[in-house]
């Protein structure tokens, strides 16, 4: 597979081409994706889109599932 560049956070991950955006975040060594309303760190559970754990900011969308989105070169995420 091809490897692709992400821009998450303002910081440039690696990802291969075709896996979920939680996938490669989470290879990239990223834990924390959205923070609860009390404050706690959150994270992807169920990988696949249920939970909605996984949920960041893809090119301007707020709230997408992470896990149920495919990667695509020069992709914007913010957590």
């Amino acid at each position: 597979m091809a490897t692709i560049n992400l821009l998450v956070n303002g910081r440039v991950i690696a990802a291969e081409s075709g896996s979920s955006v939680a996938a490669a975040m989470l290879s990239s060594g990223i834990t924390t994706f959205r923070t609860s309303v009390s404050g706690e760190p959150r994270a992807p559970l169920c990988g696949m889109g249920i939970c909605f754990e996984c949920r960041v900011t893809i090119e301007g969308q707020d709230h997408a599932r992470s896990c149920q989105i495919t990667v695509q070169d020069g992709m914007v995420i913010t957590t």
